[in-house]
């Protein structure tokens, strides 16, 4: 895959309504793709796009001793067979979903072909584990990380994602949830581009949108600080004020843009992966942005995003550096 250097170079063009697939979502067979494809099949009726279940196969080098020992069918054949019947279930399982689904057995990586189709996707959707093939593959390799590398948004769906008892068509309306949207911001500009995408998950599910920006503890910094001399509550109450003054500028930006979407915002002191963490609990969707302030250039997946996915109990979307004209009148981040 070539998507190693222009997330950290430049923002990625991202026009969702000219993107084919639409909502892609990885599919393998196993119980947690099963509730990513409910996911998927439920942000495509929100968002009316098409639905692209994709599943992916390998081909292992044949080798053969004797000419005897070469089987009728090739090898590609039986594994592209094998894809189509999980597709299958698939299909059966969709069975009463009223909208369009393309259905694509892919050859290769799995996360590395859910990588270059997010290329013309709206949005990515894997479940939180897989026979081998999906998340499994997505948090352990930084090269073919989805979440990390994929050119659109990419949420991933937890095991406790409740797909409700509905039946028929019923089943894959939109949930009506109200639990509001959450995005962990920090002023850079990837941040932002992951608000602006909240913003737009919150008003079209119509419930409220929060803010968070965790400040964390100074402890063990003092000691290298000694001019701040000052108990570390006295910073700390000083610095949340402060930040508290930038994310107000922070949500009059937002409200520029979505005038009719409740926000809240909050500082809150503490680990910013154990917040966000906490925050899945509560919220129906996390969102966060692939890296930020902290991290490290060339870093794809930040500390904080990487935590958050392997502990989040709620789905999380993780956002990658998306052009977006919004950003031309972004406030001042006044650290």
């Amino acid at each position: 895959m070539s998507h190693d250097s222009h997330h950290t170079t430049r923002p990625i063009p991202f026009e969702p309504a000219r993107r084919e697939l639409g909502v892609i979502v990885g599919f393998d067979g196993s119980k947690q793709a099963f509730l990513a494809l409910h996911y998927a099949a439920r942000a495509s009726r929100r968002s009316g796009r098409v639905l692209t279940v994709i599943t992916a196969f390998t081909v292992p080098t044949p080798l053969y001793t004797t000419l005897a020992a070469v089987p009728e069918q090739s090898e590609a054949e039986a594994h592209l067979a094998a894809a189509r019947k999980v597709l299958e279930e698939a299909r059966s399982y969709l069975q009463d979903y009223p909208g369009k689904v393309i259905y694509r057995a892919e050859r290769g990586d799995a996360a590395g072909v859910l990588v270059d189709l997010s290329s013309i996707a709206e949005l990515a959707v894997v479940g939180a584990r897989g026979r081998g093939g999906f998340l499994g593959r997505v948090l352990g390799s930084v090269s073919s990380a989805l979440p990390a590398h994929a050119d659109c948004p990419t949420v991933v769906v937890p095991r406790q994602y409740p797909v409700g008892e509905a039946e028929g068509e019923a089943r894959f309306e939109p949930s009506a949830d109200q639990r509001p949207v959450v995005v962990g911001i920090d002023g850079s500009a990837q941040s932002r581009v992951a608000t602006l995408q909240a913003a737009q998950a919150a008003q079209n599910r119509g419930v409220q949108l929060h803010l968070l920006l965790a400040l964390p503890s100074l402890e063990g910094w003092l000691q290298w600080y000694p001019e701040l001399n000052a108990p570390e509550e006295a910073v700390t109450d000083r610095r949340k004020t402060q930040l508290e003054k930038s994310l107000e500028a922070e949500v009059e930006w937002l409200k520029r843009h979505y005038p009719s979407l409740e926000v809240t915002a909050l500082v809150r002191p503490g680990d910013p992966t154990a917040l966000l963490v906490r925050e899945t609990d509560h919220a129906q969707l996390t969102v966060l942005g692939t890296r930020g302030r902290g991290e490290i250039a060339g870093t794809m997946l930040g500390s904080v995003s990487r935590g958050v996915l392997h502990k989040a109990t709620g789905p999380v979307m993780v956002v990658p550096y998306l052009k977006d004209d919004r950003l031309a009148d972004q406030p001042e981040f006044i650290r």
